[in-house]
């Protein structure tokens, strides 16, 4: 008997869906709409070419054909492909980047798993602090 992944998918958002808020899920999950919030899925992620993200994503891996502004981590890799649009960084043990894919941001990319985890754990850290800035910097305007 053979052993397969199972590709069956858990959760849709489907095309002219729009979700305004943060979005959890477990499973494969695709988004093939707008969400506008932070996507955090306990599983496998593929966001389809024609979706819009404006957030973090938190995935187990993560496939990318769409547009999202904000940051990736997904410790088991993460696929853009050609028609791929990140703005933000990304988090990952491995990294695949199409032809015309567009990625701006910085890259931790570390296949040991323990040095993964303290650089991503910095990397929190340091985001966190940025943020933290950024607030105190708002009030005193």
């Amino acid at each position: 008997m053979a052993f397969r992944d199972d590709i069956s998918i858990n959760s849709l958002i489907g095309p002219g869906t729009s979700v305004s808020g943060n979005l959890q899920a477990s499973g494969f999950t695709r988004v093939d709409g707008d969400i506008d919030g932070n996507l955090v899925i306990n599983g496998k992620l593929i966001i389809g070419d024609k979706a819009r993200i404006r957030g973090e994503v938190f995935a187990t891996s993560a496939i990318v054909c769409g547009v999202i502004k904000g940051n990736i981590i997904a410790p088991e890799g993460v696929q853009l492909f050609s028609t791929a649009s990140v703005v933000g960084d990304i988090v990952s043990q491995k990294i695949r980047l199409d032809e015309n894919a567009l990625f701006q941001g910085s890259c931790i990319i570390l296949r040991d798993k323990e040095k993964f985890e303290k650089e991503k754990l910095l990397w929190q850290d340091k985001r966190a602090l940025l943020e933290k800035t950024k607030l105190k910097t708002q009030e005193n305007v």
